[in-house]
């Protein structure tokens, strides 16, 4: 009786979620349309700026979206190594770190994701959809490394759906997915650098580095802690592992 009362309720959430998904979709696709019919007339100057051939609008907007996007993939990636830790199980507890990092993530995915759409009126690279879309199907810009970006989004996209199918496949398996978060960053990272324009400036070099050191240290920090912890007493990484 319970696990049928635990599976309805499942079902329900599951279908809430996805209708609030279709409502956010549906209302984006009515303000799209709506944009796209008055723009001309409320901002005639900036449509005609946008409608250039050498606009380079578009470019700035996926520049700016990568950067957000990849701050909110770091913040993520740091918090998810911070909630399997005892400083995150106790502040500011779990359910409220692990619904943080999940919200986080998706942040992260759209700012992607807004990226990913903003570089088809890009007038330099002039990609299609399949080509941005199709991991390494890129070929006139550094298509390796526009590639690996490509995969880490898939990944990422992995990681946000794998929150709403946690009950169905196991914690166990859930966590092992999240081992992919790892791959995720440092590709996005590798695509940041080795694609993106502004790799050379100073301050998005300390992006790059303080990310990337903040990461290594907490991974380190959580491998020590978690050996120590077992060492002495092997029930407490029993309880992390397990919450």
């Amino acid at each position: 009786m319970e696990n049928t009362q635990s599976s309805n309720q499942f079902l329900k959430r599951t279908l809430i979620t996805l209708l609030n998904i279709c409502l956010i979709l549906v209302i984006v696709i009515i303000g799209v349309v709506i944009l796209g019919f008055t723009m001309p007339y409320l901002m005639p100057n900036l449509t005609m700026v946008m409608i250039r051939a050498d606009s380079t609008l578009f470019w700035y907007m996926s520049r700016g979206s990568a950067i957000i996007g990849f701050i909110f993939l770091w913040l993520s990636t740091t918090m998810g190594l911070l909630v399997t830790t005892r400083a995150g199980k106790n502040w500011p507890g779990l359910k409220i770190s692990t619904e943080l990092h999940h919200f986080v993530s998706i942040l992260g995915l759209f700012f992607t994701g807004f990226h990913l759409i903003m570089l088809l009126g890009d007038g330099f690279l002039q990609p299609t959809l399949s080509q941005l879309l199709t991991p390494f199907a890129l070929m006139n810009y550094r298509p390796f490394f526009v590639g690996i970006g490509q995969l880490a989004f898939y990944l990422w996209v992995i990681l946000v759906l794998s929150f709403s199918i946690k009950k169905i496949i196991g914690r166990k398996v859930w966590r092992g997915l999240h081992y992919i978060g790892f791959i995720a960053f440092f590709f996005g990272m590798a695509h940041g650098i080795s694609s993106g324009s502004d790799t050379a400036l100073p301050w998005m070099q300390v992006i790059y580095l303080f990310s990337a050191g903040s990461v290594l240290f907490l991974t380190f920090y959580r491998i020590l802690v978690g050996t120590s912890a077992a060492k002495q007493q092997p029930g407490i990484e029993r309880d992390l592992t397990n919450s």
